[in-house]
């Protein structure tokens, strides 16, 4: 059976395909046209970069892709991020590795990523990290203004604390519909500081970036063998293997969360996306969360 889904904000594909590591793959311009296809045969329509990965290549690689075949823009859910400023050869007027949020940085950084990308308008725009000095009203002018002359049709965020993202939400008329976070069997803290009831309340997708931890889940030595022992057994129990286990413990959560994959073998794509057919019960859920934590629930 098909994993049940009803999406809270932003309407996508149940899983993300992120592009962090695009530049590691060694992929040819070919190469990258036919994995975006296959992820999209696969059912990932949602692809999720940002203005730094790959020291501020890998949207450009994206980008070279999509001008070998321009007919995929309009089968794909662009997100982008922006806000951090990297030294780099690529970026020489960056002097320093901190977040910037002013009007004047978020519009530039909105323009160098629709070049780069090689389109002419970005679906989701998300600010990459809070930042202490973060001006709400700033980011307002500059969201109104790309939304007004059509470059951003939504916006959200990455890591914000509800706290932080509220702030935000209280200078927009239009809904910030993505809080983009860390969350997996190993990591635990959104699960516990209020974000997923924040976005259940306020109809926010969050989405899940490195749902494997880095692939420590997979690392006898990376996790606990208690938790390892309830992957395992989970996995053998649906003919499964410890990553599907992993997204399907995810999806599980009624807030709708968005793994976002970062593999650049399509076999693992295929395979995580096949985990929308397994549904864990409670009692398997809870399994995983008690083998995390390290004790029973209260």
């Amino acid at each position: 059976m098909t994993h049940p889904y009803h999406p809270l904000g932003f309407t996508g594909s149940r899983l993300a395909q992120g592009y962090w590591r695009l530049a590691e793959w060694g992929m040819t311009d070919q190469e990258l046209v036919r994995f975006i296809e296959q992820s999209i045969e696969a059912g990932i329509t949602t692809v999720d970069h940002a203005d730094i990965y790959g020291d501020y290549q890998c949207e450009s690689l994206f980008g070279k892709a999509l001008a070998l075949k321009p007919s995929l823009r309009d089968q794909l859910q662009i997100i982008t991020k922006c806000g951090i400023t990297l030294p780099s050869q690529h970026r020489p007027e960056i002097n320093c590795h901190r977040y910037d949020h002013s009007t004047q940085h978020i519009i530039d950084s909105v323009d160098a990523s629709l070049k780069s990308l090689n389109v002419d308008s970005l679906d989701m725009l998300l600010l990459h990290r809070p930042s202490p000095l973060m001006d709400a009203d700033h980011v307002f002018e500059a969201f109104e203004h790309l939304y007004t002359v059509g470059k951003v049709q939504h916006f959200g965020a990455s890591n914000f604390t509800p706290q932080q993202f509220d702030l935000l939400q209280s200078r927009l008329d239009m809904p910030l519909m993505v809080n983009q976070v860390e969350l997996s069997p190993l990591q635990l803290k959104h699960f516990e500081d209020g974000t997923l009831e924040h976005a259940q309340q306020h109809a926010i997708t969050p989405m899940a970036w490195s749902p494997f931890a880095g692939g420590d889940l997979f690392r006898l030595e990376g996790i606990n063998p208690t938790l390892h022992k309830a992957l395992t057994d989970l996995a053998e129990a649906h003919g499964a293997s410890l990553d599907q286990i992993a997204i399907a413990w995810l999806l599980r959560h009624p807030s709708g969360i968005v793994p976002v994959l970062g593999s650049g073998r399509i076999e693992r794509v295929q395979s995580a996306c096949a985990a929308q057919n397994i549904h864990l019960n409670d009692d398997e859920w809870f399994k995983v969360w008690i083998a995390s934590t390290g004790h029973p629930v209260p």
